[in-house]
């Protein structure tokens, strides 16, 4: 990160050789929808908003695990795109490098410009974006990035298994630790999470650590300690599988798809497989919390849109307009709809959670949601690589759920082991 800022200065910058009066006809895009099908659609979208802002889009998609990689090397060479993609947890680490510009650069936020929510004038409107998703591409008090949609984290279960073993839909953890226990049998399991040793597996426990009062900033706690200790206690029980050490999320899906697993924790994106299978009888409900009555408080995935700083003006303003296009209300529903995903505008969310039911639960979640980066900013990444080191060593046995989660502080705080 020091080299970068060295080398990039305060501004990252575009390869286009534009000056800053030069008439803007194309611009460069990047992502990481590498995904054939969404690839296509984001393709499309893109065009279509080009051609409201009068620029041709060259768009290029990288493998998600080469996108921060490739946009720190390019902050560093003055080769940004005109328009960037982020998810929203690496939003701070590139800002930070001074290769972002501040959305407030091109007219102001939280209000409307003429024109500015079709995308065809400066100004981007913010109005309707909730604070929480808001806070997802903010940094140092400025919004450098903006969400179409946003996505969290649910409770999906089996209906048919649940209702042949008598058990409720499981809203505490004392009534999922039952419900577990009651569903798994010979070949199958009561419930599923991804508790691999990735950001995915952090990303899955951050609703049980966070409902109950856990922090991400101070990782050697109760609060920590108790939820840590109930994916333990459910894995030792036989209520779940050991494996989950090894699954990702598709593998939780998989599982529960061939009927291995009554319960999981999984994305809306798992939707579209879930519904094509037609013998599959499955519902969704809120991540269970430890005390009946309280929401969850669950993790705000998604990606946000950014415009990296250029000696084009032009170029920047015109990149402005495209991402005003795609955060318009009729598109961000248009884009939810595509990935299963929820609208970042509130009266948008609520109209689409009535139109598919079974997006309700994410449309409610979603308005209690964190962003990961909120407590820690920038040092995030070393907080999420603790957690899902003490995991992997309390389900393994190796240690306690506070033994482990000791370990995980002096990880967060860069003091090694």
């Amino acid at each position: 990160m020091a080299l970068v800022l060295a080398a990039s200065g305060c501004a990252g910058g575009t390869g286009g050789g534009d000056d800053s009066d030069a008439e803007a006809t194309s611009l460069t895009v990047l992502d990481y929808y590498t995904d054939a099908p969404e690839h296509q659609q984001w393709t499309e979208t893109l065009a279509s908003c080009g051609r409201r802002a009068g620029v041709r889009i060259e768009h290029t998609s990288v493998p998600p695990a080469s996108l921060v990689p490739q946009v720190l090397r390019q902050a560093s060479s003055h080769t940004l795109p005109d328009l960037l993609m982020l998810d929203n947890a690496d939003l701070q680490q590139v800002a930070r490098t001074g290769a972002l510009a501040p959305l407030d650069t091109f007219g102001p936020l939280n209000g409307a410009t003429k024109g500015a929510t079709s995308g065809t004038a400066s100004g981007i409107d913010t109005r309707d974006v909730t604070e929480g998703i808001l806070s997802a591409g903010t940094y140092d008090g400025k919004v450098y990035g903006l969400a179409p949609y946003v996505s969290t984290v649910a409770l999906f279960y089996n209906k048919d298994m649940l209702a042949e073993a008598g058990v409720a839909v499981p809203r505490t953890w004392d009534e999922l630790r039952a419900a577990a226990a009651r569903l798994t049998r010979p070949g199958r399991y009561g419930m599923a999470v991804d508790a691999n040793a990735t950001f995915e597996g952090t990303w899955q426990f951050l609703p049980f650590l966070w409902s109950n009062g856990g922090d991400e900033s101070k990782l050697d706690t109760p609060e920590a300690a108790q939820a840590l200790r109930l994916w333990v206690d459910l894995v030792k029980s036989g209520s779940m599988s050991a494996s989950v050490l090894n699954w990702n999320q598709a593998d939780v899906h998989d599982q529960f798809a061939a009927g291995r697993t009554a319960m999981m924790i999984n994305g809306p994106w798992r939707i579209p497989a879930l519904k094509a299978d037609e013998k599959l009888k499955w519902g969704v409900a809120p991540v269970p919390v430890p005390r009946a009555g309280q929401p969850p408080v669950t993790p705000l995935g998604g990606e946000v849109w950014t415009v990296p700083r250029s000696d084009s003006t032009a170029r920047q303003k015109k990149a402005a307009q495209v991402l005003g296009c795609l955060n318009t209300p009729a598109n961000t529903r248009a884009l939810a709809a595509q990935h299963l995903t929820v609208p970042s505008r509130a009266g948008v969310a609520a109209e689409y959670a009535q139109a598919n039911p079974s997006m309700s639960v994410f449309v409610d979640s979603v308005k209690d949601a964190r962003v990961r980066t909120a407590r820690l900013g920038v040092r995030w990444p070393q907080a999420a690589t603790g957690i899902y080191t003490a995991i992997q060593s309390a389900l393994t046995g190796r240690q306690t759920p506070e033994e482990a989660l000791k370990d995980a502080q002096r990880i967060a705080t860069g003091a090694g082991l």
